[in-house]
């Protein structure tokens, strides 16, 4: 494709885009129109590749060639740990099934980036970010990743993370691997991205993919999706399957989706969930996804009963300016806030989240290595500490492995003391947090600033985390979406809306409908620093 052909496609992207909005589409990003093709969203370039416009070795093509302009140099948030060497051949590919008329669904030839603990069983390494696990291929796709080549979609590469998911050290820099380096914030390179979905977070922020697949265990999805301008959807456990995942704990790990839109982020996590035999919690999914896309609607606001989690304000009074704004928006558009609420028995599940997740990340690591990378040179917790202990030079310099040390110092999930600290998550966060709070409240979803804003990356430090919304309805195993809401300074910050089991159709319509009602989102400018005189 010549220089006059890209020039008529980014025209075209724009004629398309006001065109699907005038028609009453769900509209893809605020930010589109500007910014051209490769900010646009899915039904956006569907259009343009219906109408023979664009094609989607064409598109690849230019997230390619921008890729190299913005992560590999340029700026370079070096959000992407490996690019798919087929990522082209899988693009001409679907461009010839849709040739031939056989176009797959909504995602069909659309770029899409997974986190680099997500397996596939290709030519890409599947490592965590580890050393450990650099050049090792995994023996076979992950559910979530099968589900996407199967929807048509074309994966064109892996995103860095912070190593291990954040689950290595309680001072670790958020955002940084051994095999990866430093992602860096597109808004502002001298702040985190958070994590553990960092790259995800920066390179759809950055206009490299039009989706990501991120993945959560608590925050690690909305967090940086917060930080970086994005919607972020957590989903229900079990709703999208965890098999092929390099894990932390599976009562609380999922991936989901992390987009430019809600519509996108709608049209991805339709795609991703499904029932998967090797993964028993999803068979409890059967029958409950919801019609994602049909709850793309305007109107989703009005009516519901939404209580506002008041426990959750008061870390940074500028964020709270910007969700009490937020809030007046929801009322605008026919929402009922419930306001305050009070989540019960936040302090009674802490210690029993983290005892749960250092039970379950030692059994379910063995388990994954053994079926997905039985040729990698480590085979449990314990040969992972060994390696970092070898090569201290790359792979601690900068913090250590605190949570492998005590992970590998449990005694099995037939212990008293898992058992225990389970049943203690379910009953506070669920039956006596979540759940209680929306019978007592007649409620259909919580809202809450999801997070502050993006701090200064320390090394020296660590991480400088402030307040999150994200762990009740993360030991929970409840859905949660974020979507952006303003910013701070510069610095993106997003609104959380958290329901009960199965209930992300409703919380999108909600999303939408604040979304377009307000339209927050633009695209990140790779500023070096933040100046305090931008708002």
């Amino acid at each position: 494709m010549d220089r006059r052909d890209f020039v008529r496609i980014g025209l075209a992207a724009g004629a398309v885009a006001g065109s699907a909005q005038a028609r009453g589409a769900p509209s893809g990003p605020p930010t589109a129109k500007a910014a051209g093709l490769l900010d646009a969203g899915v039904l956006q370039l569907q259009e343009l590749m219906q109408v023979g416009k664009l094609t989607s070795h064409a598109l690849t093509s230019q997230y390619l060639a921008r890729i190299n302009s913005i992560d590999k140099s340029g700026p370079r948030i070096n959000s992407i740990i490996e690019l798919n060497p087929e990522a082209l051949k899988i693009a001409r590919e679907m461009d010839r099934e849709r040739a031939a008329r056989k176009v797959r669904g909504p995602l069909h030839g659309i770029p899409v980036l997974l986190k680099d603990n997500i397996a596939t069983g290709d030519r890409m390494s599947t490592s965590a970010g580890s050393l450990a696990l650099a050049g090792v291929r995994a023996s076979r796709d992950a559910h979530v990743a099968a589900q996407l080549r199967a929807a048509g979609a074309v994966i064109i590469g892996k995103t860095n993370l912070s190593e291990w998911a954040n689950m290595r050290s309680p001072h670790s820099i958020s955002g940084w691997s051994g095999r990866g380096g430093l992602t860096r914030n597109p808004y502002a390179l001298d702040r985190n991205c958070s994590g553990s979905s960092s790259g995800s977070g920066a390179a759809i922020a950055a206009g490299l993919a039009t989706l990501a697949v991120g993945t959560e265990t608590d925050g690690s999805i909305v967090s940086p999706a917060s930080i970086c301008g994005l919607v972020g959807i957590k989903p229900t456990l079990g709703l999208v399957s965890r098999s092929g995942i390099i894990p932390i704990a599976h009562s609380q790990d999922t991936a989901g989706p992390m987009a430019r839109s809600v519509s996108d982020a709608a049209l991805m996590l339709a795609a991703l969930a499904g029932v998967d035999p090797q993964d028993g919690a999803t068979a409890a999914s059967a029958g409950r996804a919801g019609d994602y896309v049909k709850a793309l609607d305007r109107k989703g606001l009005r009516g519901m009963r939404i209580g506002v989690a008041r426990e959750f304000f008061g870390a940074n009074d500028e964020l709270d300016a910007v969700i009490e704004e937020a809030l007046l928006a929801l009322a605008a558009q026919g929402a009922i806030l419930v306001d305050p609420v009070q989540l019960p028995n936040l302090n009674k599940y802490a210690d029993s989240e983290t005892a749960v997740l250092l039970h379950e990340f030692k059994a379910d690591l063995a388990v994954y290595l053994k079926e997905y990378a039985p040729d990698a040179s480590v085979a449990d917790m314990a040969g992972l500490i060994a390696f970092n202990e070898k090569h201290e030079a790359s792979e601690l310099r900068y913090f250590g492995q605190e949570y492998l040390q005590r992970a590998q110092a449990t005694t099995g999930l037939d212990s008293k003391e898992y058992l225990e600290a389970l049943a203690n998550n379910g009953r506070y966060a669920r039956d006596e947090g979540i759940d209680q709070v929306l019978r007592e409240h007649r409620l259909d979803a919580l809202v809450a600033p999801t997070g502050g804003p993006a701090w200064l990356t320390d090394f020296i430090n660590g991480d400088h985390f402030g307040e999150s919304f994200s762990t009740p309805a993360a030991v929970a195993g409840y859905p949660h979406v974020t979507v952006p809401a303003g910013f701070v300074h510069g610095l993106p910050v997003g609104l959380s809306f958290v329901g009960a089991a199965y209930s992300e159709a409703a919380l999108i319509g909600m999303a939408y409908a604040f979304e377009q009602a307000t339209l927050h989102r633009r695209a990140p400018q790779f500023l070096a620093s933040v100046s305090l005189a931008v708002r």
